[in-house]
């Protein structure tokens, strides 16, 4: 039976900080070192971009939900690619009348890669943030 090692376990331990982004309507769970796609953002490749509408920010169990944002809470990502999702194909058929209509969509994208997520008001537990009520409870 195989045993982990120190570093193994260290890594085991130590939890990954995450947060809840929404970019171009959508919403997106990410950490540090992800490679995120998101809709289309002016931005130039290989420039620093900040994504400032964080809804939520976890550590291990403590976990700040804003509402609808949280305040003071970054996250910062790299622009690595722009890019267009694969063709989508749309039909329109009217039966028995030999007609056909074809159109296709190519939606156009930002690949982002996450350099780092920042919470100014990390050292407060989640609890206090949310003004001490509990969801759930």
């Amino acid at each position: 039976m195989m045993t982990p090692t120190d570093a193994e376990k260290t890594a085991r331990a130590q939890p990954t900080p995450y947060a809840v982004v929404r970019s171009g309507g959508c919403q997106y769970r990410v950490q540090e070192g992800d490679m995120v796609r998101v809709a289309r953002l002016d931005a130039e490749r290989g420039g620093e971009i900040q994504l400032d509408e964080v809804l939520m920010v976890g550590y291990g169990e403590e976990v700040r939900v804003g509402t609808p944002r949280l305040e003071g809470a970054r996250v910062t990502a790299r622009v690595h690619a722009h890019g267009r999702h694969p063709r989508i194909l749309m039909y329109k058929l009217r039966r028995r009348k030999h007609h056909l209509k074809r159109r296709g969509h190519r939606q156009p994208y930002t690949e982002l890669a996450i350099t780092g997520i920042y919470d100014e008001r990390a050292d407060e537990p989640a609890a206090q943030v949310n003004g001490g009520e509990r969801h759930g409870a």
